[in-house]
């Protein structure tokens, strides 16, 4: 059996540790086992469901307690138990030194996954870091992937995918979890509170600077004015909650602003709502963009976000400098579409998540499934 050792700072809910698990509950495990290396100390979301697939998970010393420290734990994980294969995924270059450890502890193959299309937006030692150490990507992976070209050239530099320097794998989904399901749309709505007129915009996402929350609850905060019976429902966590229900209190919508938190029925969740506003900063691949549209869900979301994000013509692209009452009546208008199969488009475009994997077998660990 092939094992894969993949570094990530934890196994919380976050769109690249989504992306892993998908790809892990779909292998063939009698063939190959994917293994995590963590710096949290604390149970991350996706652990148990590891442990309970024959996953291992190990603690490495964080970068904060030192490079030279996390250098040589992850040398001495890699060197102790013998794994060939190493995957680090990250949009920070630094982050690649890792995988120069795991070249010395013995990895022959060392892949790098780029994560996102900007990380530097009101960090500027971010920013400095960034420029200072964008080589070592480049030279300390032998397999260079990521989800979209925007993603794949902040990391390996312009033209990477045509050239064949990195290789585009694609954020995809189970299409047999990620569908409408009318039923459970009742379900959810009426466990809510919700009618069912009442019109649900929402945004599944960690509540950070990069998500952009303040703008979308100046674009909700226009939709409500025009429908009263409006509801925004806001999937997920973050360090950014308190500020945001701040804003909310500000803006008097404290009653029409539901916060679930993170939850294991996102596929119901994306079903009970009537159209998905994401208005990030940046992104790499919004898995959440492409799992809204396998519901059948309309969705506006900035332009910052790569054009490869729309698969099935559901997605509209709005600049950020664009006034938010257009961003709302664009919403509203969308909202009153009816749902649409898009299982067609995903299948046709390598969405699947079979694909993907035999995709992912085939650059990992060299192997070309029939």
């Amino acid at each position: 059996m092939k094992r894969l050792l993949c570094i990530v700072s934890g196994m919380d809910a976050g769109g690249a540790e989504t992306f892993l698990m998908k790809i892990y509950r779909n292998l063939d495990k009698t063939k190959y086992q994917m293994d995590f290396a963590v710096s949290i100390t604390y149970e991350g979301y996706y652990d148990a469901e590891i442990k309970s697939m024959g996953g291992k998970i190990y603690y490495v010393v964080p970068k904060s307690q030192g490079l030279w420290k996390n250098f040589i734990s992850v040398k001495k994980l890699v060197q102790e138990h013998k794994y060939d294969y190493v995957l680090r995924t990250s949009h920070q270059a630094l982050a690649a030194l890792e995988l120069f450890a795991a070249k010395l502890g013995g990895a022959h193959t060392r892949v790098f996954r780029s994560s996102n299309a900007n990380s530097t937006i009101g960090s500027k030692v971010e920013a400095i870091l960034q420029k200072v150490f964008f080589f070592l990507p480049r030279v300390c992976a032998n397999v260079k992937i990521a989800p979209s070209t925007f993603a794949a050239e902040y990391v390996f530099g312009k033209g990477c995918v045509e050239t064949g320097k990195a290789t585009l794998l694609k954020n995809s989904v189970d299409l047999d979890v990620f569908c409408y399901d009318a039923e459970a749309r009742q379900t959810l709505r009426r466990e809510f509170g919700f009618t069912d007129d009442t019109l649900v915009v929402g945004h599944v996402g960690r509540f950070m600077t990069q998500k952009n929350h303040t703008f979308l609850l100046d674009i909700f905060a226009q939709i409500h004015k025009k429908r009263p019976d409006a509801k925004l429902m806001l999937v997920g966590k973050g360090e950014l909650e308190q500020e945001i229900r701040h804003k909310i209190a500000d803006l008097d919508l404290t009653e029409d602003v539901i916060f679930t938190g993170v939850r294991k029925d996102v596929p119901q969740l994306l079903s009970a709502m009537d159209v998905f506003v994401f208005p990030s900063f940046y992104e790499g691949m919004p898995n959440t963009v492409i799992e809204a549209q396998a519901t059948g869900l309309p969705c506006v979301i900035a332009d910052t976000i790569t054009p490869e994000a729309d698969i099935t013509g559901l997605v509209d692209y709005v600049s950020l400098a664009t006034p938010v009452q257009i961003w709302a009546d664009l919403a509203l208008e969308k909202a009153a579409k009816p749902r649409k199969n898009t299982h067609a488009d995903f299948i046709h475009h390598g969405y699947d998540i079979d694909s993907a994997t035999n995709k992912f077998v085939e650059l990992v660990f060299g192997d070309k499934v029939t």
